[in-house]
């Protein structure tokens, strides 16, 4: 699922201090941002828009549910959400316990709802929406364009966003998956919900060692008639160690640097040494 102008914002957690910026900001962009949650001021309004005890109370006016959301808590609010209906549930939250995890995944599952993270920074369609805190409205960072962007990370996707929109590539939309290690979407459905958009021509898969994540993606990187480039950061990183992410840790000799470049390599994906390279392999690829 791609995010679209169209679709129907909740906001679980709206009045605080993160919550009432970023989704001012999102407002401000165009998002439909239709209400939020917070049980201690439910009946009250929050930048324009009504504050409901829980998402379920806001059951059938609302698509998608972004969570702004402490750890402890986000089991029970994405629980919440799934049951409400939401279509996706973007949860920017990290450090959620590994068992709460588990429960949030089943019951998206069970109730046909799609988890987008946790631990993400959120999906952009620049020029239209954006749910999360990644810099959609910087014009130097992104602009409407036909580059899909997928990323572990949220600052080496604004990198590479804005690497892209420096050489004149705008972007069709951000995906930001999530650095932890048990995601709701992977960052080869997301190259699938990419492949399948017309407005989409090429994609960047922004990487990171750890997981099976990008040799996953590049199995299906290679049934693609469109261009993809990709980066793999911790290049110089140590083994055994976790870097940044819950999700970055090499160990056994799996998931480092070098099996995920091979994996992406013979999928035929155009691998960077640095972000800065991508548009120039872009560039190569939608022109031959």
């Amino acid at each position: 699922m791609i995010l679209r102008k169209h679709h129907r914002i909740l906001v679980q957690g709206i009045t605080g201090k993160q919550g009432t910026f970023w989704t001012q900001a999102m407002i401000d962009y165009g998002a439909a941002v239709v209400g939020g949650v917070n049980p201690k001021k439910a009946g009250s309004a929050h930048l324009g828009v009504p504050v409901h005890a829980s998402a379920r109370d806001a059951a059938g006016d609302f698509d998608v549910a972004l969570m702004f959301i402490p750890p402890m808590a986000a089991k029970a609010a994405a629980i919440d959400a799934c049951e409400a209906g939401a279509k996706l549930i973007v949860c920017l939250t990290e450090h959620i316990p590994a068992q709460d995890v588990m429960e949030m995944h089943a019951a998206a599952w069970a109730n046909g709802s799609r988890i987008v993270g946790p631990n993400t920074a959120g999906l952009v369609t620049p020029g239209e929406t954006f749910a999360g805190i990644m810099p959609a409205f910087n014009k130097t960072v992104f602009r409407p364009g036909a580059i899909g962007v997928i990323s572990r990370s949220g600052s080496l996707g604004t990198l590479a966003s804005l690497n892209l929109t420096q050489q004149g590539l705008g972007q069709s939309a951000f995906y930001g998956v999530g650095g932890d290690p048990m995601i709701g979407t992977t960052t080869r459905e997301a190259l699938q919900f990419l492949d399948g958009d017309p407005k989409t021509e090429a994609v960047v898969i922004c990487g990171e060692i750890g997981g099976s994540a990008e040799e996953e993606a590049a199995e299906y990187a290679e049934t693609m008639r469109k261009p993809v480039a990709a980066f793999i950061a911790g290049r110089a990183s140590p083994p055994d160690k976790k870097m940044g992410h819950a999700g970055a840790i090499v160990s056994g000799g799996k998931g480092d640097y070098g099996s995920k470049r091979l994996a992406l390599e013979r999928a035929g994906v155009a691998v960077a040494d640095t972000p800065s390279q991508l548009p120039l392999l872009l560039r190569e690829r939608l022109a031959a």
